[in-house]
């Protein structure tokens, strides 16, 4: 029989606080910490940053210049599609800010933002590393290549 405290207590709480355990005693602890982090909770919220610097002894002013210096690390929650759209050398060459434009027209949103259902977050990047399939985007890991604009309407469709 559980009490009542104990349906009180955040699983999510419970995982950070082990990643924190594991690594807070070994060289450079932030990173792999804020990596965990953000894998349990989606994104690094204000509460989040403040325990670990209260954990760590890591001022927050610190931990904030590590997460806004790092790509990698969100202040702001992801919707549940991710898409990394390339804008490296090869795609933009190929036509990526056509593929760039077709996205933020279709979605409504620009870089960086999230549609008003939570549905899509676009994030244009350097490199997904799939050049030899220029333009290239990536949503949720899975990666669509050799696009136009035209194709951009049927691939999110895929993605309800």
């Amino acid at each position: 029989m559980s009490t009542a405290c104990e349906e009180l207590v955040d699983p999510k709480q419970i995982k950070l606080d082990e990643i924190i355990d594991k690594h807070k005693h070994s060289n450079g602890p932030l990173i792999p910490i804020l990596q965990g982090a953000q894998e349990v909770y989606g994104y690094l919220p204000a509460h989040v940053i403040k325990h670990i610097s209260k954990a760590t002894r890591i001022p927050v002013a610190r931990i904030y210049g590590v997460v806004t210096f790092y790509a990698q690390f969100r202040l702001t929650p992801v919707g549940r599609n991710l898409i990394n759209i390339c804008l490296g050398t090869a795609c933009h060459v190929r036509g990526g800010a056509k593929v760039v434009e077709a996205i933020e027209k279709e979605l409504k949103i620009t870089d960086g933002a999230t549609t008003e259902d939570g549905r899509f977050t676009l994030e244009v990047v350097a490199c997904i590393g799939a050049c030899g399939l220029a333009p290239v985007i990536s949503i949720n890991n899975e990666v669509h290549g050799r696009l136009s604009p035209d194709k951009i309407a049927g691939i999110l469709a895929k993605y309800e």
